[in-house]
């Protein structure tokens, strides 16, 4: 399953990529990316992740998550 995290406050690059690897770092993330000028992150997880998994590893970071969204393919 594919997921956007939207985060207030990614303020550069280095910011998003860390926070990539930090997510990428939950057991059943396949892959994570971020993009700090449309302030989101892209992530490939496995249907036992959940939400609060991925809203741990902002806490303490200053940043805020405004909301994570399933994402949606071409195809449907």
């Amino acid at each position: 399953m594919k997921k956007t995290v939207y985060v207030d406050d990614l303020c550069c690059e280095r910011c998003a990529k860390q926070m990539a690897t930090k997510i990428a770092l939950i057991d059943g993330v396949r892959a994570a990316k971020g993009d700090y000028k449309k302030q989101r992150i892209h992530i490939d997880v496995s249907d036992g992740v959940t939400d609060e998994q991925i809203l741990q590893v902002f806490e303490g970071t200053g940043m805020t998550v405004l909301s994570i969204e399933k994402r949606k393919g071409i195809f449907g």
